[in-house]
């Protein structure tokens, strides 16, 4: 009896042997799990606000509101300074945009071929420009006797009609004239016409940017 239960015994401890072996070779084989930082990131704004500092209050009243935009502003003689710079350094944009800068130039004029349509009509002596002195004209007539008035209407009727014709005639010289220069440009057509005409109709000293070549030069 006694070796029964001693047989007993030892399986039963054969058994919670072989039975605890494979518990702790499961543990062992449970891969690792790497916690997170447990807490979300910051946005990009609160970081940089974080950063910054904690922003100053509401002002209260209406005299706190105008010392804290004067506190801002700073003294009269920063402000004079300040705004001392920035209309020279707009005279220096405007000047370099004169000269024909073309990191200064506005978008409709950057480019070799409008640099290229403006010395063609700068180079010409353009009867399309004399429409703005004969648009004054007309303006002024409007104060004459109606038979005054009359003839200088159908005056300005037949300088209209010749200045029409010798815009579709520049345009098309331009365009002519561009495909031959720069065969592989897409800027041509009514736009580079047009760009010509409003270029030619403007009295010569108030071009912008300003004519680099003179009138009756070859370019």
């Amino acid at each position: 009896m006694k070796l029964l239960r001693r047989g007993n015994s030892d399986n039963s401890d054969g058994n919670d042997s072989n039975q605890s072996e494979p518990t702790t070779s499961a543990s062992d084989a449970t891969p690792s799990v790497s916690l997170g930082k447990g807490r979300p990131t910051p946005k990009r704004r609160d970081a940089e606000a974080r950063r910054r500092g904690p922003v100053a209050p509401a002002p209260l009243t209406s005299k706190e509101a105008r010392e804290r935009r004067k506190a801002n502003k700073g003294s009269k003689e920063d402000r004079k300074a300040a705004s001392n710079e920035r209309r020279a350094a707009a005279a220096e944009r405007r000047a370099r945009m004169l000269a024909g800068d073309d990191k200064y130039l506005l978008p409709r004029d950057k480019g070799p071929v409008r640099a290229y349509v403006r010395d063609i009509v700068d180079a010409r002596r353009n009867l399309v420009g004399l429409f703005m002195p004969l648009a004054l004209i007309l303006i002024f007539a409007l104060f004459l006797q109606p038979q005054v008035q009359q003839y200088v209407t159908l005056g300005m009727f037949v300088m209209m009609l010749f200045m029409v014709g010798e815009g579709v005639y520049l345009g098309k010289m331009i365009n002519n004239k561009i495909r031959v220069r720069f065969p592989e440009t897409t800027d041509g057509g009514f736009k580079i016409g047009w760009y010509a005409f409003v270029r030619a109709s403007q009295i010569r000293k108030m071009r912008a940017p300003k004519p680099r070549v003179s009138a009756g030069e070859a370019v």
